[in-house]
């Protein structure tokens, strides 16, 4: 009897070592509750590509920009005080009425429903906006308007890089390049609080930052130019010359209508 207990307990030991050396194969091949398995659920088959919850909530929040920053820049250009005010207000009105009716022609074609009016958050900055006068209306404007193009420059550069679908990217390509010409312009205006844009941004992380030491006083050894090497010719040229720009050049050929095909 204590020999076949023995043997038993020999044959469930082999049984448990491999089902734990089993375990994470079937776990690895069901991935279901994992990034993947969340992405394929999420998206829809398109013949542009995938289109997923991330691109669709991009559609979203292109066109919730132009609801609230549209209007905000036409109400610049009749109440600032300042020119350059009136001038960033100016880039608003006219990148964000383009980029509405690129929004309006991607979101037709992937059959993606769009809001018709700001949400509450934004409602309120209109109204905190309609309620300052003087001074106190270009600090607002400047600083709001900055605010919210920085935040959404990290989700243009995260759908850029991520999204399978080609109008999708098209449209983040676009809207790269509205809200830089718009950031351009806040900032030219002299008036952005980066301090408080650098605290506030500092409270919403949890990691240490990283990077070189802070400096000590004494200059580091200045590094190496990172240049081509032979004899080649080059034909492209910088986005930029040196120095800072007053916008950045968003002429780009009109969207087509809805009904076209791509």
């Amino acid at each position: 009897m204590r020999r076949i207990n023995g043997t038993a307990l020999i044959i469930a030991a082999l049984v448990a070592t491999v089902g734990a050396l089993a375990f994470p194969v079937w776990s690895y091949a069901d991935r279901s509750g994992t990034g993947e398995a969340n992405l394929a659920a999420s998206s829809v088959a398109t013949q542009w590509g995938p289109l997923s919850a991330t691109d669709r909530d991009f559609l979203v929040k292109v066109r919730l920009a132009g609801l609230w920053e549209l209007p905000a820049g036409q109400q610049a250009i009749e109440r600032a005080p300042s020119q350059a005010i009136k001038d960033a207000g100016d880039h608003l009105v006219v990148g964000h009425s383009d980029l509405d009716a690129r929004a309006r022609d991607v979101a037709a074609k992937l059959g993606v429903a769009l809001p018709n009016q700001p949400n509450d958050q934004q409602q309120g900055w209109l109204r905190e906006l309609s309620a300052a006068t003087g001074a106190e209306y270009d600090r607002k404007f400047a600083n709001l308007l900055r605010n919210a193009h920085g935040k959404v420059f990290a989700l243009i550069a995260e759908v850029r890089h991520t999204t399978r679908n080609t109008l999708i990217r098209q449209l983040a390509t676009d809207a790269n390049q509205t809200v830089l010409d718009h950031i351009t312009m806040l900032e030219g205006t002299g008036l952005v609080d980066f301090d408080e844009i650098a605290r506030e941004a500092a409270g919403t992380k949890t990691a240490s930052p990283t990077g070189p030491p802070p400096p000590n006083g004494s200059l580091p050894p200045s590094p190496q130019a990172a240049s081509p090497t032979g004899d080649s010719s080059f034909t492209s040229r910088p986005s930029t010359q040196p120095g800072a720009p007053t916008a950045v050049n968003t002429n780009r050929p009109a969207p087509p209508s809805a009904d076209e095909s791509p």
